[in-house]
């Protein structure tokens, strides 16, 4: 393992610890609406890039990025594309905690490796053994079992799984500058952010400034919040194979799953349990399967290398 690889696991790993926590911070906004608070996310986040680009002098970035996206018509659907995305993932994980839901929120995020491994099979060529094969046969048994607990399918948590693991690619796909890409993100989304706002303070039903000092601030620092970790994650996915993103990020659904039980007493059935105990094994088989092979990354960047040509 090279020193790049190491850190992108460091960075992708570290992602993960803040966003396993991350349900506690949206459950102090729980009074104020699942929109406003996505309004204000995209907000604050494109803030707080635009605001690290100017401390590391690194605005200059932007217009190389933006000469790389003009190269090929393609890299900015993407782009587009990959925006649009992590705000449908951002709604549903917010309406999802603030309407206690933080079982299913972590169902859906062991869901998303199994998501990411898939997408790495059909568009990154990446290959499999037996036994990384039998793992997410394992995974698929926990979700069914997941589904028949419920009664029903579990839409937060496939939304959350596809959402984020589709992201996941395209941030694969178009290589882009871990801060300037999420600043461009966030921009795409501006307009529509600042219409909703003004359009909420408007008709006086705004939280912002409206309702006490602590929600005005928190809702501030929904900006740091939401982009550390994912400045993190893109930094991890540029280093380290899909497939070991996916697994990795077992971290957080592991931390919200313990928060989800223990701190706000979600129902978690022996139904549930079982479904989780089919998914963590899957985990454990998996990782097994990758220590014993440890020249796969190898073969994981000469295929890449193979799409990029």
């Amino acid at each position: 393992m090279n020193q790049e690889e190491k850190k992108g696991i460091i960075y992708a790993a570290s992602s993960y610890v803040v966003w396993g926590f991350l349900p506690l911070y949206w459950k102090w906004l729980d009074h104020v609406g699942s929109y406003e608070i996505l309004a204000h996310r995209i907000i604050w986040s494109f803030i707080f890039m635009v605001g690290f680009l100017a401390v590391t002098k690194s605005f200059k970035k932007i217009r190389e990025t933006l000469t790389y996206l003009a190269e090929d018509k393609k890299r900015i659907a993407v782009l587009v594309s990959a925006s649009a995305l992590i705000t449908v993932n951002w709604l549903l994980y917010i309406y999802a905690v603030n309407s206690d839901h933080i079982v299913q929120t972590s169902l859906g995020y062991y869901i998303n490796p199994l998501v990411s491994v898939l997408l790495g099979i059909v568009f990154l060529k990446e290959s499999l053994k037996k036994l990384e094969v039998f793992s997410l046969f394992l995974a698929l048994a926990g979700v069914l079992v997941m589904t028949i607990s419920y009664g029903h399918i579990p839409w937060l948590a496939l939304g959350l799984a596809l959402s984020f693991g589709v992201y996941g690619l395209l941030k694969k796909i178009v290589k882009l500058e871990s801060s300037v890409g999420l600043m461009l993100e966030t921009f795409i989304m501006l307009p529509f952010a600042f219409i909703f706002v003004i359009g909420l303070t408007a008709e006086q039903q705004s939280s912002f400034l409206q309702a006490d000092v602590p929600t005005t601030i928190l809702m501030i620092g929904s900006g740091a919040a939401t982009a550390i970790p994912l400045l993190w994650f893109a930094m991890g996915t540029q280093r380290i194979p899909l497939n070991l993103i996916g697994f990795l990020q077992y971290i957080a659904p592991s931390l919200m799953l313990l928060i989800g039980v223990f701190l706000y007493h979600e129902p978690f059935t022996v139904t549930d349990q079982l479904g989780f105990a089919f998914i963590w094994s899957a985990l454990i088989l998996f990782t097994f399967s990758k220590m014993k092979k440890p020249h796969a990354r190898n073969r994981f960047k000469e295929k890449e290398q193979q799409v990029q040509a």
